[in-house]
């Protein structure tokens, strides 16, 4: 393969993002930011929830954030790119296998996910005032797991992207992307199902919940998270399934 009609996609998409960037982290960190909000300022000075609430609730945002940018930047383009725009088209006639034009629109939306989960980490700290406090002692591991997030989510945007039609892009937030959030352990440890035994084990073919509790155990490693080693292992895994079903998809889509 030769790179540079890859890196000429990349780059006109790195364009798009740029000239789109605020409108996107408005429409992907609003929701997660009235979240900080109101769990991290109003119930924790209210006295409905400890303080030590905020630690524990800004490295869940983080995974959302960062979830939910990937899975937009990747989904929704696609999306329009195959029933209207029909843009997928031009990018097909490039000098590359499909698969890699697959693989560019992975790219793109990891480095979005990444913007997302860098700008979220400050702007939720601020939001949140005294009492959240984050450890970045384990930059490596911090790295790697950021990495292993973002191919997460821009993974499941190629196989939503591929498999959701126009009309059902509410359907898929409504069934697919809230109920990952809500069990994803992002507002509460995993540790917390205990009294729930059958929805603890459940909870588990979320790869949210390893997204989370990964970050939990970077962040806040005094908290009580899953071991790390099996959290990179199920984030490689599901990164793997997700990346070999999109790109299988993605396939059967453009030669369909």
């Amino acid at each position: 393969m030769t790179f540079k009609p890859f890196l000429a996609m990349l780059a006109r998409d790195a364009h798009l993002a740029r000239r789109n960037l605020i409108p996107m982290l408005i429409q992907t960190l609003f929701q997660p930011m009235l979240f900080v909000f109101i769990f991290g300022q109003v119930m924790t000075r209210g006295g409905l929830l400890p303080a030590e609430y905020k630690t524990l609730l800004l490295p869940g945002i983080v995974a959302i954030s960062m979830v939910l940018s990937g899975i937009w930047a990747v989904a929704i383009p696609l999306i329009g790119e195959f029933q209207f725009s029909r843009e997928i088209e031009d990018r097909l006639l490039a000098p590359i296998r499909i698969e890699w034009v697959a693989i560019e629109k992975v790219v793109a939306g990891m480095l979005l996910a990444l913007v997302a989960g860098s700008v979220v980490i400050p702007a939720g700290w601020l939001l949140m005032g005294t009492g959240a406090e984050l450890d970045f002692g384990r930059p490596l591991f911090l790295a790697v797991l950021s990495l292993l997030v973002a191919l997460l989510a821009a993974s499941g945007g190629l196989v939503l992207g591929c498999t959701v039609g126009q009309t059902q892009i509410g359907l898929m937030f409504t069934l697919v992307v809230g109920p990952m959030i809500f069990f994803g352990c992002a507002y509460y440890p995993w540790s917390t199902l205990d009294g729930f035994p059958v929805l603890q084990k459940a909870v588990l073919i979320n790869p949210l919940v390893y997204a989370t509790e990964g970050f939990r155990g970077a962040l806040v490693p005094a908290s009580s998270h899953l071991p790390l080693p099996a959290v990179l292992g199920a984030l490689l895994l599901f990164d793997l399934i997700l990346l070999a079903l999109g790109i299988r998809q993605f396939r059967r889509k453009a030669i369909g």
